[in-house]
């Protein structure tokens, strides 16, 4: 496999699906085999656009490639990749990895047993600066996370804790080398049946505090993250891939204060979505474990699926106390 182009199929060709098969499509090392949707139209204009095969049935690609981009609606999740995996082929399985943790339980134990890849699509993982924000941490202390946006109906139909929170639960679990230690969580519904705004402070076992606000109702759109640590600061812009570090220097200044050193980095020509899946073609190709493994994608749902318990618990006591005030 090491001297030979890497096949891939693509299930699901809406919205994201599509721009999988587009960045496989670029890729000197990759045969996009084909691509697979329940629309019929969808599925042959992706096609056309990628110079690839259009096929009806995704199973009909499994016997023809090496991995699969699953990019379907979550609740089908767990059968497509479960069937992928059960004929041998490799997956790159869009987040949230399932509805359940007993689906996520069974792909991982599927691709343990036989030995194949299940990466999972947090892309933030591959935002470069959060890449070169690495290099900058030591013990962080308090993160502060904010993902707010305008109303799109696109992914309205899920909650937001699943549909936006999920991506910082994972950056926050990968930046933090403590256990959880306890969840508290406030969300409301604003103009869905689904909870549209959500805050949870994530506290850990070495002391180490996270507060996450998400909202999908805002009049604007913000993706940052900040992390304080003794000595220094870290600010993320999502959107802009830009981070700044601030740090204490050495000695005084003027005024009596610590010096600060200020330094300011900006990726623009960056596409995290292709080094995404240029990671899940390597990985197919090295059979390495990803960078975001099926485990990884687990432990996000895990904390995910406990703050919308929490906060639909919240919504219906609240609703309660409403209730009896109004006899």
């Amino acid at each position: 496999m090491n001297n030979k182009k890497i096949k891939i199929g693509v299930i699901g060709v809406g919205y994201l699906g599509k721009f999988h098969a587009q960045k496989y499509a670029a890729m000197d090392d990759v045969e996009l085999v084909g691509v697979a949707d329940v629309s019929k139209t969808l599925t042959r204009q992706v096609a056309a656009s990628c110079n690839t095969t259009p096929f009806d049935d995704y199973m009909e690609l499994l016997d023809l490639v090496d991995g699969v981009s699953i990019v379907v609606p979550t609740p089908y999740h767990h059968k497509v990749a479960s069937t992928c995996l059960n004929r041998g082929v490799d997956v790159m399985l869009e987040k949230p990895m399932t509805v359940t943790l007993e689906e996520a339980d069974d792909l991982i134990a599927i691709a343990d047993a036989k030995n194949l890849i299940l990466q999972v699509g947090h892309l933030e993982r591959f935002n470069p600066a959060i890449v070169a924000m690495e290099e900058y941490l030591t013990s962080p202390l308090i993160i502060e996370s904010q993902r707010v946006h305008k109303f799109n109906p696109r992914g309205a139909d899920v909650d937001v804790v699943l549909d936006l929170m999920i991506h910082d639960i994972d950056i926050i679990l990968n930046v933090v080398p403590s256990p959880l230690k306890t969840i508290q969580t406030i969300g409301a519904p604003i103009v869905t049946r689904e909870t549209d705004v959500a805050n949870a402070q994530l506290t850990f076992e070495n002391g180490c505090t996270a507060n996450v606000t998400v909202s999908r109702v805002a009049h604007d759109n913000v993706r940052s993250l900040r992390i304080f640590q003794p000595g220094s600061s870290i600010t993320v812009n999502y959107a802009t891939k830009e981070i700044t570090v601030i740090e204490r220097g050495e000695g005084l200044t003027e005024q009596g204060f610590p010096q600060e050193t200020m330094k300011s980095f900006c990726f623009t020509d960056k596409d995290a979505l292709q080094d995404e899946l240029i990671d899940f073609v390597q990985n197919v190709r090295t059979r390495q474990t990803p960078l975001v493994s099926g485990r990884d994608g687990r432990q996000a749902l895990a904390v995910a699926l406990q703050i919308i318990s929490q906060i639909k618990q919240h919504i219906s006591s609240h609703q309660d106390l409403l209730g009896n005030r109004s006899v």
